[in-house]
């Protein structure tokens, strides 16, 4: 079930997962809407589930600083239950998707230093049924409205 959002609803998302404290006063001026009506879109949001709640996103730099990598990785089909299954018990693997194209996987890497990455690539490489990898260090971000993944989060 897929809700229809109108060009208001996608800017007040727009702004919220820039800043999720923006003051709706701050939010209403810049949909050019009122107030309450942007209080209303909001709730209504909240209500269809499109707004699934708010969260802290923390300052990785200050927090926890790290070398991240994105990572294309190819490997042979039949490799890729026992594949999943080795970055699993990685704790250093952010995230794992399967993408289409000329790579099969796509990881996202948090290392302490890049000495710690490259043992990290060498240990990936050597999974049984890696072909090829693909690396690229991640140096800043420049847009980041990932939302927060509360299946993952909650207990």
């Amino acid at each position: 079930m897929s809700a229809k959002l109108d060009e208001i609803d996608n800017k007040i998302l727009a702004l919220l997962m820039d800043d999720a404290r923006m003051p709706l006063t701050t939010i209403a001026k810049r949909v050019s809407i009122a107030r309450t009506t942007a209080i209303a879109r909001i709730n209504s949001l909240e209500k269809k589930g499109i707004i699934a709640g708010y969260g802290l996103r923390l300052n990785q730099e200050l927090y926890q600083p790290a070398v991240r990598a994105y990572v294309g990785i190819s490997i042979d089909p039949r490799s890729s239950a026992g594949f999943v299954k080795v970055l699993q018990t990685m704790p250093e693997v952010e995230t794992l998707c399967a993408v289409s194209g000329t790579i099969d996987y796509m990881l996202t890497l948090r290392c302490h230093s890049t000495s710690d990455l490259d043992r990290l690539l060498d240990r990936i490489g050597a999974i049984e049924g890696v072909r090829q990898t693909a690396t690229s260090i991640i140096l800043t971000k420049r847009i980041d409205r990932s939302p927060i993944d509360y299946a993952r989060t909650s207990s």
